[in-house]
């Protein structure tokens, strides 16, 4: 190997290390997070007693899981039921190389280290384990493999609860991977790359993409809560019908590797969104954090990191505010309404662009960009008030008919 390969690899084994460090410590706090919160919304304290503030919670919880007994079902298919979590995880966690956390640094440096012998950089150093090409193709690629854990741990379980969790979960995945496909199609239109840097450059030049693709950046949004299984669209583990849905049968670590991989996929799908429709690591109105320097990387870095944080915030808020759809209602809203809806919108941005760049002679990226975000909020009144007719805007109280009104008001 060459001095400079050698280099390279050295630098992403660093970053895989620190990646993965980071994520596993983010994912263990988010725990006492949502703890904390739903304590907070339900006013009452959490968890306070670990340590100060209840701040080694979450280790102790480890603890707990580690000593924990396994339990294995003698009807059970053994090979698969132990596989299931780590099909889970694996893909969760690998999400996290293809993310660009913060601005790239140049390094220069020439060493000769033992053992590993000679190695030289010189350029820049994205803050990116794998910086792929791809993009976000890969991302939706990986995720989309999610399924086969939760699927294969409600099947090789042999029971009935876990077999329906899982028979869920297959169509809630397949059918909301579709939505949220056809809801990047407009950031492709719009970007003309795939790639995760690419797509933060491209709005470092125009602006965020959540304002001329705001119903694309709603629409992911939705489809990442089916994805993760969250509240609403936690239908998979409805404990309310289902026990505890497709890991009833699994304890100790095996049944906390689910949990952290539903963390770990809200992070990675609050941090896809944050760079697809937020900017990224991007600091608006400035180059100084392209400088290539360690302070516009750290202050990117604490940026990025805000922006996903609240997200994660959005995803906990609404667990704990929303009751969960009924199961075919989830479906409905996937098939019926999701798919539908994008396929004109993914037209509409099409057609939008033709007419701005090409009829139009529009070459600004700004300017176009102000173009689509009048066509999104014309789109957008079309979706949430003419075509929603009431339903989910104006809530219940909107529907209410003359009679209703008559009655009392329970205090």
């Amino acid at each position: 190997m060459t001095p400079e390969q050698k280099a390279w690899l050295f630098l992403t084994v660093v970053k895989l290390l620190a990646v993965f460090t980071v994520y596993m410590v983010t994912i263990t706090y988010l725990t006492l997070l949502e703890r904390k919160l739903a304590a907070w919304f339900q006013n009452r304290l959490g968890p306070n007693r670990v340590g100060p503030a209840g701040l080694l919670q979450p280790i102790a919880d480890g603890i707990k899981a580690v000593l924990k007994q396994e339990t294995l079902p003698a009807q059970s298919a053994k090979a698969v039921f132990l596989m299931a979590p780590s099909l889970a995880f694996i893909p969760a966690l690998t999400l996290s190389a293809l993310i660009p956390v913060a601005a790239p640094v140049h390094l220069t440096f020439d060493w000769t280290l033992p053992l590993l012998g000679r190695m030289a950089w010189d350029g820049p150093l994205p803050m990116v384990v794998a910086d792929v090409s791809a993009g976000f193709l890969l991302i939706l690629a990986i995720s989309s493999m999610g399924v086969y854990g939760i699927a294969l741990a409600g099947w090789s379980s042999n029971s009935k609860y876990s077999l329906l969790g899982g028979l869920r979960s297959s169509a809630q995945m397949v059918s909301y991977e579709v939505a949220a496909g056809l809801s990047l199609v407009p950031v492709l239109l719009l970007s003309g790359n795939v790639s995760m840097s690419e797509v933060i450059r491209a709005q470092q030049a125009s602006t965020w993409y959540v304002l001329p693709l705001f119903l694309s950046f709603f629409f992911f949004l939705l489809s990442g809560f089916a994805e993760t299984n969250r509240l609403p669209f936690d239908l998979p583990e409805a404990e309310s019908e289902l026990v505890a849905g497709y890991h009833t049968e699994y304890s100790g670590m095996k049944f906390s590797l689910f949990f952290i991989a539903e963390y770990a996929n809200m992070i990675t799908v609050s941090a896809v969104t944050v760079t697809l429709f937020f900017g990224g690591w991007g600091i608006p109105f400035t180059a100084w954090d392209e400088t290539g320097t360690w302070l516009p990387a750290l202050v990117t870095f604490a940026l990025f990191g805000l922006k996903v944080f609240l997200f994660i915030f959005l995803f906990m808020w609404i667990r704990w505010t929303l009751p969960r759809f009924r199961y075919d209602q989830l479906m409905a809203l996937g098939w019926k309404l999701l798919v539908p809806v994008l396929l004109a919108y993914v037209m509409l941005i099409a057609v939008a662009l033709v007419v701005v760049e090409q009829v139009l002679g529009v070459t600004s990226p700004l300017v176009r960009n102000l173009a689509l975000l009048g066509v999104n909020l014309v789109a957008a009144w079309l979706v949430f008030f003419v075509l929603d007719r009431g339903l989910v805007i104006r809530g219940v109280a909107g529907r209410r008919t003359p009679a209703d009104r008559a009655l009392p008001e329970v205090s």
